[in-house]
């Protein structure tokens, strides 16, 4: 075999195995980043059941916190752009953007439930109301969840983003349009406190 046809050979095999690298790490990262997207389906899911649970708090608080309307309406108001926020993020996950909105729109609305949970302890009425304790404890399962699921989304970005940045990872993911995901972080410190939501 001529030295021509070895080296040949040789190139060949070199670009093979380059190709072969980079289909492993495009791949890689597009599993990464599936698991990410899938991670926040489920916080999305959780989400929605709290933003669904809030209208029904906030309907039974209605008869008995009179004097309380404007932050009933705030907190109605928060849940609505949660909920927008939530949708737009669950269309794009890895839109940094997106989820800049919606931990924005997270930590306004947990304001405004501590705010409401607040005003509530002034109530024993509304605290005894067997219909507000029920949705009381849906809505603390829900909180859990949503704690554990979002835990879950940020570890999986986590992983997704060491080993995008990894070298040569980087310029893979650079070619590929890879960009760095979001953590889904509380903004707020005073919004890192769970949810008091104990009516007993």
């Amino acid at each position: 075999m001529s030295t021509a046809l070895i080296t040949l050979a040789v190139i060949a095999g070199i670009i093979i195995i380059l190709v072969l690298y980079c289909i492993g790490i495009y791949n890689h990262l597009i599993e990464l980043k599936n698991r990410f997207v899938n991670a926040f389906s489920q916080i999305d899911v959780q989400l929605q059941r709290r933003y669904d649970l809030i209208p029904n708090l906030v309907e039974t608080a209605k008869g008995y916190m009179k004097y309380e309307q404007q932050t009933l309406t705030q907190i109605i108001e928060a849940r609505n752009q949660a909920k927008t926020a939530a949708t737009q993020t669950a269309a794009k996950p890895d839109d940094p953007e997106a989820m800049k909105k919606l931990i924005s729109a997270e930590s306004t609305l947990t304001s405004s439930m501590g705010q409401f949970f607040a005003l509530a302890e002034n109530y024993p009425d509304l605290k005894a109301n067997q219909t507000m304790q029920q949705l009381m404890e849906e809505l603390t399962s829900t909180e859990n969840k949503v704690s554990f699921a979002r835990q879950s989304f940020n570890d999986a970005v986590m992983i997704y983003n060491t080993y995008r940045a990894q070298f040569p990872n980087v310029i893979f993911a650079g070619m590929f349009a890879f960009g760095p995901a979001t953590h889904f972080e509380i903004s707020k410190p005073e919004a890192k406190e769970p949810v008091k939501v104990s009516f007993t």
